[in-house]
């Protein structure tokens, strides 16, 4: 009997783009449901009661939720394709900790940008580029950050990507100039499948961005 995925989602959500890429990369065939964010689906409400967000994995009818644990989950039980970790026990921590670093920081940073203005911009913008000084060094000549083989840490940040215009628009500066070897970095993964078929435009993503920023400014 085939095993049933269900991913509960959204379209422009890194988070859900997380476990869409690590599913396409094990080859696991998952439906995606768009959830409404605003009204959300009894599914979800009944699949993740504690915090009633998504990304929500349902597996044979059993929810597991938030994002880098979902991915974590999908690497174990589907173990014959891609391994996202490495099995050496220290190089399997150091990427828990880089994954952790990016769950910690980059989200509540690129929001704070998108939605501050003056000092507070500032200070986001600054503090966003010095994150992504300290994983241009974790990453250095590595293609990927797992080195040879796209792993933990490659699908934590790259749906962040997508944001990258915003950042530039926001904060009005250049990522290639700033960090061009994360941009290297992010043009490599957009040639895996995995990545094209799961992180959407960034321009869609900016004027998607945009269009929340104009209403919440409104109210």
């Amino acid at each position: 009997m085939a095993d049933e995925v269900i991913l509960l989602g959204f379209w422009s959500s890194p988070f859900a783009m997380r476990v869409k890429i690590a599913l396409t990369e094990k080859g696991v065939e998952c439906e995606s449901r768009e959830e409404n964010l605003r009204d959300k689906s009894p599914l979800l409400l009944e699949m993740n009661p504690v915090k009633m967000q998504i990304p929500v994995l349902i597996h044979n009818g059993k929810p597991v939720c938030e994002s880098m644990i979902i991915v974590q989950y999908i690497d174990e039980v589907w173990k014959n394709k891609s391994a996202l970790l490495p099995s050496d026990p220290y190089k399997r921590a150091q990427a828990r900790f880089w994954a952790d670093f990016v769950d910690k920081k980059i989200y509540s940073l690129g929001k704070q940008l998108w939605l501050s203005t003056g000092e507070d911009q500032e200070a986001a913008k600054s503090e966003l580029i010095e994150c992504f000084k300290l994983l241009e060094g974790e990453l250095g000549d590595k293609p990927y950050f797992g080195g040879e083989t796209f792993g933990l840490v490659d699908v934590s940040l790259i749906p962040f990507s997508c944001w990258f215009y915003g950042y530039e628009q926001w904060g009005k500066i250049s990522m290639e100039k700033e960090c061009p070897k994360l941009v290297d970095w992010a043009h490599r993964c957009m040639k895996k499948e995995s990545v094209s078929k799961s992180v959407p435009d960034q321009h869609k993503v900016y004027d998607f961005l945009t269009e929340i920023k104009m209403k919440i400014g409104s109210k």
